[in-house]
């Protein structure tokens, strides 16, 4: 279903960059933050993916043509390679100051490209990284991608500390890794909050619950880090993202498109893959349609008609 005007989970981690390349521009005596955050995003958050087209989508920006952009939400723990929990194709549209966002659910069955076998689509990441995660998208819907953006959901940890906490309005009572939350407005420090947001069984919306659960904590970190002052603490802020977040965009490519997509957030829809769930071999996979995957492909391909 389609939700006018609502921010999403992985439009938050990239506002919250975008947050510091503004003030940084604007803020005379944040010269040095500025500079920080050029080689953070340079240096250590960049990483270019083969499967994407870079001359096509310079062309694209120059142009202000819409721009389709993958957003993979990862929670990898120490000893395990991750999946791709959250993925999402952001299409930007500037020319009609449009945003719209279609999640893929993790359960979805596709081919594995490079793998060469079927399988659910967030196995992608944990088989071939963002290289084969952008690929297997890309065939799945029959689309082009220009840019993709990697999170690592430990990184909320840290950043919830960095800010002081989060306060979160929780909608019912549950225990997770030894955590209890009650119903109601609390604050959670990093450890809790990290748990608050990976909790999904015990949610009668699951994937859905924990995803509002995380745009909640993430708003509140975004809301609390636009607010600092201190030149340590936001230096700090920008080593937790640079260590957390990695993507093909240059520092070049975001202040790009604070100046000319900004606009997109004006008008935010969303829609979110569906199908039929189905046991194979004693795995359940999301079975998702030509029809519906065509659906998706003239949703993308069109937005910025």
């Amino acid at each position: 279903m389609k939700k006018k005007n609502q921010s999403k989970l992985k439009w938050l981690w990239i506002s919250l960059l975008l947050v510091f390349v503004s003030v940084a521009i604007t803020g005379t005596y944040l010269y040095t933050v500025y500079n920080t955050l050029k080689t953070t995003v340079n240096e250590t958050s960049h990483e270019t993916i083969e499967a994407i087209d870079t001359e096509v989508t310079k062309n694209k920006v120059e142009n202000r043509e819409s721009l389709n952009v993958l957003l993979l939400g990862v929670d990898e723990r120490k000893g395990d390679s991750g999946r791709s929990d959250t993925m999402i194709v952001m299409t930007m549209d500037p020319t009609h100051s449009r945003l719209q966002m279609v999640s893929i659910p993790r359960d979805t069955r596709t081919e594995i490209i490079g793998k060469g076998v079927d399988d659910k689509i967030n196995h992608a990441y944990a088989f071939g990284g963002s290289e084969m995660s952008v690929a297997t998208v890309e065939n799945f819907l029959d689309i082009d991608l220009d840019y993709y953006i990697r999170v690592n959901m430990e990184g909320l940890e840290q950043l919830v500390d960095a800010v002081g906490g989060v306060t979160v309005n929780n909608a019912f009572d549950f225990k997770q890794e030894g955590h209890t939350f009650t119903k109601g407005r609390q604050t959670l420090d990093g450890k809790q909050a990290l748990s608050y947001v990976r909790m999904r069984k015990q949610d009668p919306e699951g994937d859905v619950g924990r995803n509002e659960r995380q745009r909640q904590v993430i708003q509140a970190v975004l809301d609390n880090g636009a607010t600092l002052t201190s030149l340590t603490k936001i230096h700090k802020l920008i080593e937790i993202l640079g260590g957390n977040m990695i993507t093909n965009m240059k520092f070049s490519d975001m202040e790009n498109l604070m100046s000319n997509y900004r606009n997109v957030r004006e008008d935010t829809s969303t829609y979110q893959v569906t199908g039929q769930g189905k046991f194979i071999d004693d795995i359940w996979y999301l079975m998702v349609s030509e029809e519906e995957i065509l659906k998706i492909k003239t949703m993308i391909t069109e937005y910025g008609g």
